[in-house]
């Protein structure tokens, strides 16, 4: 059921300058739940969107519980991205901040601008609503200042409450053997609002591939 919906207070201009400074990107603004396609996909797939969908319409009264943020991990190619951001534009089109952190090129950026690290990561740390994208992403070991830095803005909104939205392509159980302390706050954090997608047949990409 659709809780809410923009609101005329809410001026155009707001929005406008929540898009520009929340770092999606041009193509990312335009995965919306529109076009994302259920047909002939895995139920885990239909059932992801369903949730992903119900989290963006009743965002306003899942931000005031315990556990208001929400994760999709898992398989390459099912789609996690695409609902990740539908449910960004969707918050960011009624006025909801929401900053999008792809962890391997944000990390990349953190590191090459060390004299804004500070800054930059205190703004990851109280946006309303942070989107990680890609958590741990690459096949090799993170290294101790990436779990670390993961770890300082992941705690904060942890112990403060603030609800992250998060894809990886590692499971639950495999970003506890990185970090136990990360991987158990983000498992609690997203409880009755997350799925493992398990499966190569789930990769979309590979529809076609015999």
């Amino acid at each position: 059921m659709q809780l809410w919906k923009i609101c005329e207070c809410v001026p155009a201009k707001k929005i406008r300058n929540m898009m520009k400074s929340s770092q999606i990107t041009d193509e990312f603004r335009r995965l919306t739940f529109d076009n994302f396609e259920t047909l002939g996909k895995a139920e885990k797939v239909k059932i992801s969107y369903l949730m992903a969908k119900g989290y963006a319409n009743e965002f306003e009264e899942i931000e005031k519980q315990r556990y208001n943020s929400f994760a999709l991990v898992g398989q390459v190619g099912s789609g996690k991205t695409h609902l990740l951001c539908s449910i960004s534009n969707h918050l960011l089109s009624h006025g909801v901040q929401v900053i999008y952190f792809p962890y391997v090129e944000g990390l990349n950026n953190l590191k090459n601008n060390f004299d804004e690290f500070e800054e930059k990561t205190d703004r990851l740390k109280k946006a309303r609503v942070l989107f990680i994208d890609d958590l741990f992403k690459g096949r090799d070991k993170p290294t101790a200042w990436q779990i670390e830095t993961m770890f300082s803005i992941v705690n904060y909104r942890y112990l403060n409450h603030m609800p992250i939205l998060l894809t990886s392509e590692k499971n639950f159980g495999m970003l506890c053997d990185i970090d136990e302390a990360l991987g158990s706050r983000l498992y609690e954090m997203t409880r009755g609002n997350r799925m493992e997608l398990v499966g190569k047949q789930l990769n979309f990409r590979m529809a076609d591939f015999e």
